[in-house]
């Protein structure tokens, strides 16, 4: 399963890089643009990690609060 997950991460790497070697776009709308993919991309992931099984654990022992 984790090859899947693998995979989908490797063609998103490859659609960014294809978007951000296109000569036609201004430079302007590509920032715009990849800070919109990147904040997408922080809440799927701070929504993933909230719903995941265990995640106060894992963000006490991030934040070390368990010391």
């Amino acid at each position: 399963m984790g090859f899947y997950y693998l995979f989908l991460l490797v063609i998103g790497i490859v659609l960014i890089v294809i978007g951000a070697l296109k000569k036609d776009v201004p430079r302007s709308v590509k920032i715009v643009i990849f800070l919109f993919v990147i904040g997408i991309g922080f809440i799927v992931t701070s929504l993933a990690l909230l719903l995941l099984p265990g995640s106060s654990d894992v963000i006490a022992e991030l934040l070390r609060w368990d010391e």
